[in-house]
């Protein structure tokens, strides 16, 4: 019989309601950090239409967030095995935007930011900041609620993640598998600062243009070929970043078919490789707004 730490549970819901009442949707997270309550469309065709949460269940991630204490309870209901809970970002009021200063081998992402800051000339005004127990920070800034910032990768810059529509962030007192999350000294009772303009228009790519047809484009024989080149290990991560870069520059859909018949080339199964290549598409997809 699976057992639950109903005490890691219990501070993870009274932490979740408390964010609540500060105007921030939460969800239950596992210990893993993903959402707690499975998907009820585990099984459907991968090409199946995408639910949001319009079936009327639970376990659709980041979109069964809610600012609801009823809600909220039964949502942790649902998965007592819950540690610890997502705040949603880019919802009002407050337009969340989280910027994951990530701890990796040989890179420095708070130096990186500093350089980014001194070039563009922006300050990160006193705000939120929640130290991860891998030694990282997430920095909470507020967004204009006409402008949609999208989540990335690495993309401003190495181990600097963003955290935008269609995201999450860790909450503080959640526990994951590495430890505990908390505020850091004298940030607890402050509201997420507004991004600074310079930050906010590096957070934000350009309007996409009309591509000509991606597999014979300059770009997208370069992501194939990167996919190619993946090694046993790299395969998905490879696949992964490509398509990333491919619907962020507007030509994923034309060139997921090229995508998918590398992937496989490399030893990926069809089904592996467009659901690597849907997990792009819907991370990249607030860019569309």
């Amino acid at each position: 019989m699976a057992t639950f730490d109903r005490h890691a549970t219990t501070l993870a819901l009274a932490h979740a309601l408390s964010a609540a009442e500060r105007g921030l949707a939460v969800i239950p997270l596992s210990r893993s950090k993903l959402p707690a309550l499975r998907s009820p469309h585990h099984e459907d065709p991968v090409d199946a239409p995408q639910c949001h949460g319009e079936c009327g269940r639970p376990g659709h991630g980041v979109y069964d967030a809610s600012t609801d204490p009823f809600r909220i309870r039964e949502l942790f209901a649902a998965a007592p095995w819950s540690t610890g809970y997502g705040i949603a970002c880019g919802l009002p009021p407050h337009h969340l935007i989280g910027i994951d200063l990530d701890t990796k081998a040989d890179t420095d992402s708070s130096a990186l930011l500093r350089e980014l800051a001194l070039r563009h000339l922006f300050t990160i005004p006193p705000t939120v900041v929640v130290m991860t127990p891998s030694g990282g920070r997430h920095l909470w800034l507020s967004g204009p609620p006409d402008i949609v910032v999208p989540n990335s990768a690495s993309r401003l810059a190495p181990g600097i993640d963003v955290r935008g529509a269609g995201g999450y962030l860790v909450g503080p007192g959640s526990r994951s598998e590495h430890g505990v999350y908390s505020t850091a000294p004298g940030t607890a009772h402050l509201a997420p600062a507004p991004c600074p303009r310079a930050l906010l228009r590096l957070l934000t790519p350009p309007p996409r243009t009309k591509a000509p047809p991606a597999g014979g484009s300059h770009q997208g024989r370069g992501l194939v070929q990167f996919v190619l080149g993946a090694r046993v290990g790299q395969r998905n991560t490879r696949l992964f970043w490509a398509a990333c870069r491919a619907y962020e520059n507007g030509i994923g859909d034309d060139l997921a078919r090229h995508l998918t018949d590398a992937a496989v080339r490399t030893g990926l199964t069809e089904r592996e490789a467009r659901a690597t290549i849907a997990s792009a598409a819907r991370l990249t997809a607030g860019r569309e707004a």
